[in-house]
C-alpha cells in the first residue's frame, strides 16, 4: 500500500493566553489600554505542516480558542481564526505576529483582529514587541468591519513559560520526528529574531 502524503507532515501546537486593557467604543489600542476592563485571549495555535508554514511567505496557521471580557462574556468560543508568525507589513523594516479571531455574541458576528509589531531595532526592544498584541473589535466576520473596541494585550513572562509547556509536535510517528519538527519551528523562531534584532536585515 503507498503511503500518502500526509504521512510525512508533521506539525506544531502551542497555547498562548494574553490579557490587557480593553475598552468598548474605542478605536485606538492605547487608549482602550487604560480601561480598567480586561480581556483575556486564550489561543491555540494550530500549524498544520511546519515545512509549508516556514516556506509559506505569509508563515499562516489556524488559530482558535476562548475569549473572556465581562462586558461581552467569558468563555467566548472562537472555533475559526488566522496566526501569522514574522508575517510582512509592506515595509521591509516591520514585520507582524498576527493573531485573529472570530465568535459570536448577542446574535452577531466579531472579530477580534491583533497584531505584535516586530520592528528591526535594538535587541532590548525584542520583548516589548514581541509580547504586546495591538487589537481591535470588529463587528462582522473579518478585520474590514468596524471597529466596536480597542486595547493592548500582553503575555506575561508566567504565561510565557505555560506556552512553553504546552508546545508539542502533531501528527508525529516517532521522537525522532517529534523532535525534529519542534528544532525546525524554534529555528525559524530564533533566525527571525536574530534578522530582526541582532543583524538588523530588512525582511526580504
Amino acid at each position: 500500500m503507498t503511503a500518502s502524503i500526509d504521512d510525512d507532515i508533521t506539525g506544531i501546537t502551542f497555547k498562548e493566553t494574553m490579557a490587557g486593557g480593553f475598552a468598548l467604543g474605542i478605536t485606538d489600542p492605547a487608549t482602550g489600554a487604560k480601561s480598567a476592563a480586561e480581556l483575556a485571549m486564550h489561543a491555540t495555535i494550530q500549524i498544520h505542516d511546519i515545512d509549508a508554514f516556514i516556506a509559506d511567505p505569509q508563515h499562516r496557521a489556524k488559530l482558535t480558542g476562548t475569549i473572556d471580557f465581562a462586558p461581552m462574556g467569558t468563555g467566548m468560543v472562537a472555533s475559526s481564526g488566522v496566526f501569522g508568525l514574522f508575517s510582512p507589513s509592506g515595509d521591509p523594516a516591520l514585520t507582524y505576529m498576527v493573531y485573529e479571531l472570530g465568535f459570536a455574541h448577542g446574535g452577531q458576528r466579531w472579530y477580534l483582529a491583533g497584531k505584535k509589531h516586530v520592528k528591526l531595532g535594538s535587541p532590548l526592544r525584542l520583548w516589548g514587541e514581541t509580547t504586546t498584541l495591538y487589537t481591535t473589535l470588529h463587528q462582522g466576520t473579518d478585520a474590514s468591519g468596524p471597529v466596536k473596541g480597542a486595547g493592548v494585550l500582553a503575555l506575561g513572562v508566567v504565561e510565557l513559560l505555560k506556552l512553553l509547556t504546552t508546545l508539542e509536535a502533531t501528527d508525529s510517528d516517532s521522537f525522532v520526528e517529534s523532535t525534529t519538527a519542534k528544532a525546525k519551528f524554534f529555528r525559524f523562531f530564533s533566525s527571525e529574531l536574530t534578522r530582526t534584532y541582532v543583524a538588523r536585515q530588512p525582511d526580504n
